[in-house]
């Protein structure tokens, strides 16, 4: 598409009163925004659910500097603008009621992301929330899985991370224009997304990241994939918006059950007590989603660790919950500097990892 062309689609969406569900029923009447623009006002009136004052509007108060503008940052950040006709636009998210136009989009846009997962959760997530988080996004994506979240500080950013770690997929949707990356620690993330995933944005270059914008930017999230996984979440928290949406838009919703005493984990055991998919590892994802994911795991050589009656005792006495080395020792009746022999052997095998404070926990990457 030339930048004339994209010129007019922003035009289009600058006119008051457009919306989605208006703007792809007139290009759809149409053809294009062009023809859209050509048509006289009487054409654009009889167009169902435009009416005189949407008609009026579209003939004068189309902000054409503006689309032009857009048009120039758009070539200046070497952005990909991708409308709600192109082949490679995503297919879940063109499923759902309000789907967005058309996108900004830095990155690729692939079509086994069809086959996509939401990971979102708490901004103030605790150790427990970012090891599962972790633990999820990574065995999704080494099963060729798309892990889909917001870019934000908590679950969102280690779900990203998690899955770059793996050399999967992921893709992360701004609450802003996609020259503006938020939070601004996350450039470095965003960046990495961009090279082996994307970075999408429905919102006009510039936009920046106002609380109103990010209900929006969550029906994305859920509209991009067959279902959500809420990993932690305080009961008033976007991450319960965007399990609204999913299941306005049929999706499945997933949910990890957390302390009943921790505030962090109310929104995610309030969702399961809704009726929402309880998640105690990604087996309960994939059984769920078997039908519409068709999955292949990947096949992989597992070492069988032989493990001491020590190793095995310790092993199991520990939990995603850091646990006190005294603790540990107290619980299988060994001694402190014995069982910190054996948390050392556990954890040169992976299967355990060791916080400050002498805490320890299983490693649940």
């Amino acid at each position: 598409m030339d930048f004339a062309e994209i010129k007019r689609w922003i035009a289009l969406w600058t006119v008051e009163g457009i919306g989605p569900r208006r703007f792809v029923s007139l290009v759809e009447h149409f053809g294009s925004p062009g023809n859209v623009f050509s048509a006289s006002e009487e054409e654009l009136s009889r167009v169902p659910d435009v009416g005189r004052k949407l008609a009026s509007n579209i003939k004068k108060n189309a902000d054409f500097r503006l689309a032009e503008k857009q048009v120039s940052l758009l070539e200046k950040n070497r952005f990909f603008f991708l409308t709600y006709k192109d082949s490679n636009y995503p297919e879940n998210l063109k499923s759902i009621f309000d789907f967005p136009p058309f996108l900004f989009v830095r990155g690729q846009i692939k079509k086994e992301d069809k086959k996509a997962i939401a990971i979102v959760g708490t901004r103030l997530a605790t150790h427990y929330g970012k090891t599962i988080a972790k633990s999820i996004a990574r065995e999704l994506s080494q099963m060729k899985v798309t892990v889909v979240s917001g870019l934000a500080r908590g679950i969102d950013s280690v779900g990203h991370r998690a899955a770059l770690e793996t050399g999967g997929r992921t893709i992360a949707v701004f609450g802003s224009g996609l020259d503006l990356v938020y939070p601004r620690e996350h450039r470095g993330l965003a960046e990495k997304i961009s090279e082996s995933g994307a970075l999408i944005s429905e919102f006009l270059l510039g936009t920046r990241p106002l609380a109103e914008n990010f209900p929006k930017r969550n029906r994305l999230i859920s509209g991009l994939c067959l279902g959500v996984v809420v990993v932690e979440a305080p009961k008033r928290s976007g991450a319960l918006l965007t399990a609204k949406y999913a299941l306005d838009q049929g999706r499945e919703v997933f949910a990890v059950p957390g302390n009943i005493g921790s505030r962090k984990s109310e929104g995610t055991n309030w969702l399961i007590k809704q009726g929402a998919v309880l998640v105690s590892s990604v087996e309960d994802i994939l059984s769920e989603l078997e039908g519409v994911l068709k999955l292949s795991p990947e096949k992989k050589e597992e070492k069988k660790l032989k493990l001491s009656s020590d190793e095995k005792k310790i092993y199991y006495l520990l939990s995603l919950e850091p646990s006190h080395v005294d603790r540990i020792a107290t619980q299988g009746n060994l001694s402190t500097a014995k069982t910190l022999t054996v948390l050392l052997s556990l954890e040169l095998k992976g299967l355990v990892k060791q916080l400050s404070g002498k805490m320890f926990v299983k490693n649940g990457s």
